[in-house]
């Protein structure tokens, strides 16, 4: 696991190796254990009159003694930076090197080297893991990006004329003075609307996110940004039920067992919930010596998950950890906010960040149940889905008045998690088109909302519009799974466990999110995945016997932080001080007023504003560090 950074100057002009070193050290929490630069300049026939910076932080996980980067090929034409683990690199070496390619190292950032060699661009199909690369081919004169299939792995960039710019980290990118720092609006607009900005874009107008499953290729003809794979729901598996059990529990077990493989410690993130719980129980059966497992937990009982966490711990010998997370993790937000280069308001990534830093003092790779409800079906919004597409078949004047009488009987609560809440939005969002449903259920500031708050910017056109567009002939379940797969998880989830793990030079490795197992679970009919009210069925079904019955039954619960509480508490004084008034309100972006009216409504507690003002408390405090050079505490 590494942070990469580098420059590709199209014009030949004069790499500067103090910015690259710079920028390496602005991830050196990536990669504390090793680092490397190399440049590769000059008007020799190979390197085609093209100035090459690559560079790297390495932490080292496989081949401790030998995988210095950047790494090259035999006749150093081909060169390569990279993040991630390749799980299969074993069994691709021995197949390149049956094909004539020689290895001088036992790491898997040479197979990437030789890999695309054989077989040219689309050598990312054959890579089984995560990753975000940088290659440079000085034969061809040409330059590739390249992110996972999921987007575990962060990847961006800046194209400014003829010079390219990447790193693994926006705050890496950053420290070049090259690099502009406008604000791009539709991506703030999106950021508001679902907390966190979407690939391709950024905060920032100039740069970019390389998507997941996409190759960015670059030469002296242009840029093109090439799609190499995507999660195919079709065509469906029929055939026993039992069949699917078994193959789901077979390909979940492969999954771990694949990524267990580690020259430094491993653990496991442990919520007590059924996706950690299934890690942990499955890593348990495939381990000789006691899995060490790390949980976190709040003091305020509607939220913590410790006693479920350390039933798991328990049932399976485990050599268990515990940290408990009170209103003071506000210390935390300056670094988070430097970590994450943009906007980001995603509250889960304060106990994560925490999680981390108790794992990382006994550990260097930790393995998550990320993934499991965005393949499986395993929020709400999925079976909700399901069942408003079913009801939107009743005649349509009845239909209005259902609606309508439940949004006025839950309005805007104060509660957001009690039961006519969670009506209210259901039937805000039921009678709408699956785009729009999506925004009700999964997004904060509804478009009326957002309308409202703006300072005259004009926001695009909903992020996930599109996506459903994409999967318009998929049934209610899976179009919903396919837009978390493609939207959510590389938007919010992964960015999130990614920065707050890498924070502390800590490994995070997701088996649900196996292609193997993602592939065929998207296969599945959705009923194998929903039956009747339960959700996530199948992969239920997989895990009776393995997973103590009290947590395989428990109901689903986010990794939640009692935010509402703390702003009208703990945090008030903190919210005020910070918005009350807002800079980003004082740079003409959005108007005071609205701030104020949110402000006084939740702390009031006749209403729950507690996501929309989180929101905007990331992005005054991202607009404090990155525009305006103040500390973001």
């Amino acid at each position: 696991m590494c942070g990469i950074a580098g420059i590709v100057d199209f014009d030949g002009g004069v790499i500067d190796e103090a910015l690259l070193g710079r920028m390496c050290d602005a991830i050196r929490h990536r990669g504390p254990d090793d680092h490397g630069i190399v440049r590769l300049e000059g008007d020799s026939p190979a390197q085609r009159g093209v100035s090459v910076g690559l560079g790297s932080r390495r932490l080292s996980i496989i081949d401790i003694a030998q995988g210095q980067q950047p790494m090259t090929n035999e006749d150093r034409t081909v060169w390569v930076v990279f993040n991630g683990e390749i799980y299969n690199f074993v069994e691709l070496r021995r197949i390149l090197e049956q094909a004539g390619h020689v290895f001088l190292t036992h790491s898997d950032t040479e197979v990437i080297v030789h890999a695309y060699e054989e077989y040219g661009d689309a050598f990312p199909n054959v890579l089984d893991g995560m990753f975000g690369f940088a290659l440079w081919d000085a034969r061809r004169g040409r330059f590739m990006l390249g992110r996972d299939r999921f987007g575990k792995k962060p990847l961006v960039y800046a194209e400014l004329g003829p010079r390219v710019l990447f790193a693994s980290e926006l705050q890496a990118l950053l420290v070049a003075p090259e690099v502009p720092r406008e604000i791009d609006f539709e991506a703030m607009g999106d950021y508001l609307a679902y907390m966190a900005v979407p690939a391709p874009r950024t905060i920032y107008r100039h740069v970019r996110k390389v998507p997941p499953a996409h190759v960015l290729l670059r030469d002296r003809q242009g840029t093109r940004l090439e799609r190499y794979w995507s999660l195919d729901f079709h065509p469906k598996m029929t055939g026993d039920p039992r069949d699917a059990v078994r193959r789901v529990r077979e390909l979940f077990t492969a999954a771990v067992r694949k990524r267990l493989v580690s020259d430094v410690p491993l653990g496991a993130l442990l919520s007590g919930g059924v996706d950690s719980s299934a890690v942990v129980a499955t890593m348990a059966r495939l381990s000789g010596t006691p899995v060490k497992t790390f949980s976190i937990g709040f003091d305020e009982p509607g939220y913590d998950e410790l006693p479920h966490a350390r039933r798991v711990a328990e049932a399976f010998g485990c050599e268990h950890h515990e940290l408990v997370v009170r209103p003071n993790a506000i210390e935390i937000l300056p670094s988070l906010v430097r970590h994450f280069g943009e906007p980001f308001a995603d509250s889960s990534a304060i106990p994560t960040s925490y999680l981390a830093a108790l794992t990382r003092d006994h550990v260097t790779v930790a393995l998550n149940g990320d993934g499991s409800d965005e393949l499986f079906a395993g929020y709400g919004r999925h079976l909700a889905s399901r069942w408003v597409e079913k009801w939107q078949r009743v005649p349509v004047p009845l239909w209005g008045w259902l609606t309508e009488m439940a949004g006025g009987l839950a309005g805007e609560t104060a509660d957001a998690r009690r039961p006519l809440a969670r009506l209210g939005r259901l039937m805000r969002g039921a009678a709408a088109v699956r785009a729009v449903r999506y925004r009700l259920w999964a997004g904060v500031f509804s478009p009326e909302l957002l309308a409202r708050l703006n300072g005259g910017v004009s926001f695009g056109r909903d992020p996930v519009q599109a996506q459903f567009d994409e999967v318009a002939g998929l049934d209610a379940v899976d179009a919903m799974l396919a837009v978390d797969a493609r939207f959510y998880l590389p938007t919010d989830l992964l960015v999130k466990m990614d920065i707050a793990t890498m924070m502390h030079s800590l490994e995070a490795r997701s088996p649900f999110l196996d292609r193997e197992l993602a592939e065929f679970a998207a296969r599945l009919p959705s009923n194998l995945k929903i039956r009747r009210v339960l959700s996530k069925a199948v992969l239920k079904d997989a895990l009776k016997g393995i997973v103590p019955a009290e947590n395989l039954k428990r109901e689903k619960r986010g990794f939640a932080v009692p935010v509402a509480r703390w702003l009208r508490t703990d945090l008030r004084e903190f919210l005020n001080d910070h918005l009350r008034p807002s800079r980003v309100a004082g740079a003409g972006l959005v108007h005071q007023s609205v701030i104020d009216e949110l402000i006084t409504k939740h702390q009031s507690g006749t209403t729950n504003y507690a996501h929309h003002l989180w929101s905007l408390l990331m992005l005054e405090l991202w607009h404090r560090t990155f525009m305006t050079g103040d500390r973001a505490g």
